[in-house]
């Protein structure tokens, strides 16, 4: 069902990434972890991810950091933010640097797996749109042409 869809762990916790493969890869996801934010990125530059569930705090950066880097080499990667540690102030620091979701561990299976239905969903519509706009730059480039 959902074999085309690829999703990137970036978490230090041993036990978070293996739960949550293990309960994604039974919904059909393809999931690949990393321990680190360099591994993250790393391979998130290798592989391309519908989504990315990336800890707010890995031993060599912080998740916002993370973002930073990612969002470049993966624009059009849902990001979400996994924490330990919810503020508001890490929320609102989250979402500024372009997460596209906001998840407190905890995380909630049902949560987790609506939020990742929803941002799959908005992907989509948001590659319809581009599509679209392509279609209609090369339907008019055309016109102008003939």
């Amino acid at each position: 069902m959902n074999n085309e869809i690829r999703i990137l762990i970036v978490d230090d916790d041993d036990t978070i990434r293996s739960t949550m493969k293990a309960i994604l890869e039974d919904e059909g996801y393809e999931v690949d972890l990393a321990t680190s934010g360099k591994e993250g990125v790393q391979k998130a530059k290798e592989t391309s991810y519908n989504i990315a569930l990336l800890d707010i705090r890995l031993p060599d950066m912080e998740g916002v950091e993370l973002l930073k880097l990612m969002k470049p080499a993966v624009p059009r990667t849902r990001k979400l933010m996994v924490t330990g540690y919810p503020s508001t102030q890490n929320a609102i620091e989250a979402l500024n640097k372009n997460a596209d979701a906001y998840l407190i561990k905890p995380v909630d299976i049902e949560k987790l797996l609506s939020t990742i239905k929803e941002q799959l969903k908005l992907q989509e519509e948001e590659r319809k749109f581009s599509e679209e706009k392509v279609a209609e730059f090369i339907e008019s480039r055309v016109k102008e042409i003939t």
